[in-house]
This record gives structure tokens, C-alpha cells and sequence, in this order.
């Protein structure tokens, strides 16, 4: 008889590696995530200096086709801080779809390590009791011999 164990061996393997390829795609997105957070900030970062400079020269007069360029450049800062602040909800939406995934593999490989670990304890236990009525049965057999030799050897009177 083979230890149930052995049969789920193959399923865990597999449920394990679906598990580490979540992991592993969960790790990507979260870097790709930081990225885009990281251009995020660095775009906020330069519209905040973009500001900071044309106060400064704005305090000395503009005339109107430097003020036109800082609109257009301006307008170009919020457009691609908007296309980046979509970036960002896409990649919150991949790790929180990866995150429920890797729980999704966690769940299932547990499940799966429980099945065998019950299995296990099951073929123990009928192993055991196997073992036991086999005991049980040499006892019973040696205490018959006993018996057969004791009752055949029956002391001479005289």
C-alpha cells in the first residue's frame, strides 16, 4: 500500500507553482506600480518647480507669447499627469487583481495540504490497525500452541 501523500504529490506541485507564478507576476506589477508612482511624482515634482519659477518671473512682467508658451507647456504638464494618474488606476486595479489571485493559490494549496495531510492520517490509522489485528492474531496463535502443547503434555500418574 502507498502513502496517499505520494498520489496529491503532483497536484501540490502544481497548485505550488501556480502559487509562485502569482507571487511572481504580484512582484512585477508592484514594481511596475512604484514606477509609474515614482513618474507620478516626478511629474507633480516639475509642475510644482514650473510654478515655483514662473512666480519668480512673473513678478518682473511677461509679455504675452512667453505667458502663451507657459499655458501650452503647462497644458502638456497636466495632460500627461492625467494620462499618468491613469496609468496609476490601472496598475492599482493589476496588483489588487494579482493579490486575489495569489490568496486564490494560497487558498487552493492549503486546501490541498490539508486533503493529503487527512489522507495521511487515514492510511496511518488503517496501517496501525492492520499492524494491531496482525499482533493481535501472532498473540492469539502463540497462546493456542501454548494451549495445544500444555494439554498434550500431560504428566504420567502413577
Amino acid at each position: 500500500m502507498s502513502a496517499p501523500a505520494q498520489q496529491l504529490n503532483k497536484v501540490i506541485e502544481l497548485a505550488e507553482r501556480r502559487r509562485d507564478e502569482a507571487l511572481g507576476q504580484l512582484a512585477r506589477l508592484r514594481g511596475e506600480h512604484q514606477q509609474a508612482q515614482a513618474q507620478m511624482d516626478q511629474l507633480t515634482g516639475y509642475v510644482g518647480e514650473a510654478e515655483r519659477r514662473w512666480s519668480e518671473r512673473g513678478a518682473s512682467g511677461v509679455d504675452v507669447a512667453l505667458l502663451m508658451h507657459h499655458r501650452q507647456f503647462m497644458a502638456k504638464l497636466d495632460h500627461a499627469i492625467a494620462f499618468q494618474h491613469n496609468v496609476l488606476s490601472e496598475r492599482v486595479q493589476q496588483v489588487e487583481q494579482a493579490q486575489s489571485i495569489v490568496i486564490e493559490a494560497e487558498r487552493e494549496l492549503a486546501s490541498l495540504r490539508k486533503v493529503a495531510a487527512r489522507q495521511m492520517q487515514t492510511w496511518l490509522q488503517q496501517l496501525q490497525r492492520r499492524d494491531q489485528k496482525h499482533t493481535d492474531e501472532m498473540a492469539q496463535n502463540a497462546h493456542r500452541r501454548r494451549l495445544d502443547n500444555d494439554s498434550s503434555f500431560q504428566p504420567m500418574s502413577s
